[in-house]
């Protein structure tokens, strides 16, 4: 059993979704592993991590203006303000999806769908730098 890490970030220029999929599995072949576990984990409690379609660029933007309407950045519903009025709806957008995924490797290769493509969801206003951890144990 080998076990492999690594980090990098994600420049993001605002609330939307980044796609995150080549350079993690650039960095999966690389670890030359057949079978194992990827875990990928964000360091942030105000974007999160998802795994969706990534053919049809609608979908992506679909899902940003579904959670904006879903949780509204109106600070009148808060009580967490003082960073601004996108910070507690950030939060609890990502209260609602994930920080960390687990991806298995069959073969050398994520077993991700034909059409999976794997995202940082940015949910602040302003551009920020998200940090990914990678986690891949197999052998």
């Amino acid at each position: 059993m080998k076990q492999f890490t690594h980090s990098f970030d994600v420049r993001t220029d605002g609330k939307g979704l980044y796609n995150v999929t080549r350079p993690i599995e650039t960095w999966v072949r690389g670890c030359g592993l057949a079978t194992g576990l990827l875990t990928v984990f964000l360091k942030h409690t105000s974007a999160s991590l998802t795994v969706q379609e990534n053919a049809d660029p609608d979908v992506v933007l679909d899902l940003a203006e579904f959670f904006q309407k879903l949780v509204p950045d109106n600070p009148k519903l808060y009580r967490h303000t003082i960073e601004g009025p996108d910070d507690m709806p950030a939060h609890i957008r990502a209260a609602l999806t994930m920080t960390q995924l687990s991806i298995p490797l069959v073969g050398g290769e994520l077993a991700l769908g034909t059409w999976q493509g794997i995202y940082v969801f940015e949910h602040r206003a302003a551009a920020h730098r998200r940090e990914v951890v990678l986690h891949l144990i197999g052998d």
